[in-house]
């Protein structure tokens, strides 16, 4: 009963035994041995069918315990982690609803939150010169036809090898190149329009790398609300592999090096510049259901639709459809998203996600189809960090699945040529 007590005085919600087998990383049944044996302490209340667990109680067990056992018979991989949870149709990050962090804070600012739990009001992220000179070498060294994602590489590589302390893993000194890294990355990038000051917020930079129109207030209102909820979105396939690099301890520019590897594919960071394609078309046309039309007797999927993580409507993607109803210049944009989703619906229940709402920012201030990925590259990098402090933690290599042979059975005669 203690146990109990002690987590409703601190507000805390009790696990249900499916809740404490995946922190835990092991089956329900597992559970209830650990309660045989004394390590847990069930409670269940008055008319209740199952068991309440302690989430304390839980996680220092889990801390003790070092167990990793799949729960769902070895199909996934679970992980345990406290930055995001996505549950009926909300996205939490720390179990702080993702809309309200990008309403009242910036990038930086939820960042910096994320990473340490402190926030504070007005900290703003600045490129070493080094770095900053090293990596942007390195971008003008490649060929005329490289995009923003191949600069990014590039730019992860060239400011690792002017950092001689990359391989401190401390988490200070994490932080510290965390704080350095993103920058870095946003000055590394040509400058398209005119260039504002290296030492002031985030997304101004970054505009300016994406297009030579001007930064409107609502504009970059939009962009830095994408920035925020865009840093994390739970175990991504990036953010796998960055927990694998983090996992082998490999120091932050090899774990965002990792993270940028996974995401640079059409079904994950490159979708927005599909959607970002189908609305130019749409406008080009004056008609979303010719288009649409166009995607389904293809049998392509239209870019820009359904999540699974989401039965309904992408909530990131309401988000930034508030605030671009507030940008003049993106209503043509905004409209053609629209028609897209209700013309779709006619067919088949899908709701808009993310992707579809960045194409529109990136649509409306006429920046390239690759701007939408540049966007969720710069702002996962955060998310990716703090997975690898969240990693750090752990046991090393932890993360060492066992290969199903399914080859010709040895021995086999020697290959002839």
């Amino acid at each position: 009963m203690a146990d109990h007590d002690t987590a409703q005085d601190t507000g805390e919600r009790r696990l249900s035994t499916r809740e404490a087998a995946d922190r835990l990383g092991v089956k329900p049944e597992t559970v209830y041995a650990y309660v045989s044996r004394g390590q847990l302490t069930s409670h269940r209340e008055p008319g209740s069918r199952g068991s309440t667990f302690d989430p304390k109680e839980v996680d220092a067990l889990a801390r003790r315990s070092g167990r990793r056992e799949p729960s769902t018979g070895g199909a996934e991989l679970g992980i345990r982690t406290g930055i995001t949870l996505i549950d009926h149709d909300h996205c939490y990050f720390r179990g702080v609803d993702t809309a309200e962090l990008a309403a009242h804070y910036s990038y930086e600012e939820v960042a910096e939150w994320l990473w340490t739990g402190v926030l504070r009001r007005g900290i703003r992220f600045t490129s070493p010169q080094d770095a900053r000179t090293a990596a942007r070498r390195a971008v003008r060294a490649l060929p005329p036809h490289s995009g923003p994602m191949d600069q990014l590489r590039v730019a992860v590589i060239a400011a690792a090898a002017a950092d001689p302390l990359r391989f401190d893993l401390s988490e200070n000194a994490v932080l510290g190149t965390a704080r350095s890294l993103i920058p870095t990355l946003v000055d590394a990038l040509p400058a398209l329009g005119e260039e504002p000051s290296a030492t002031g917020p985030l997304a101004p930079r970054l505009w300016s790398r994406l297009t030579a129109e001007p930064a409107d207030p609502a504009s970059l209102r939009v962009l830095d609300a994408a920035l925020v909820l865009l840093i994390d979105h739970d175990l991504a396939a990036s953010t796998l592999a960055v927990r694998v690099a983090a996992s082998a301890r490999a120091h932050p520019y090899a774990i965002v090096s990792a993270g940028l590897g996974a995401l640079d594919g059409p079904l994950h960071g490159a979708a927005s510049g599909l959607a970002h394609r189908t609305l130019l078309e749409v406008l080009d046309r004056g008609s979303a259901a010719a288009v649409v039309a166009d995607h389904l007797r293809a049998g392509r999927r239209v870019p820009g639709l359904g999540h699974r993580l989401y039965p309904g409507e992408d909530p990131r993607a309401g988000v930034l459809f508030r605030l671009l109803a507030d940008v003049p210049q993106a209503a043509p944009a905004l409209q053609a998203a629209r028609e897209v989703v209700t013309t779709t619906a006619r067919h088949t229940e899908l709701h808009a996600n993310v992707d579809l709402a960045l194409a529109v920012l990136t649509v409306a201030a006429g920046m390239p189809p690759e701007a939408g990925e540049t966007v969720f590259a710069l702002a996962r990098t955060a998310g990716w960090i703090a997975h690898a402090l969240e990693e750090f933690d752990e046991r090393p290599l932890r993360m060492r699945p066992s290969g199903q042979y399914h080859g010709p059975r040895p021995p086999q005669p020697l290959p002839l040529p």
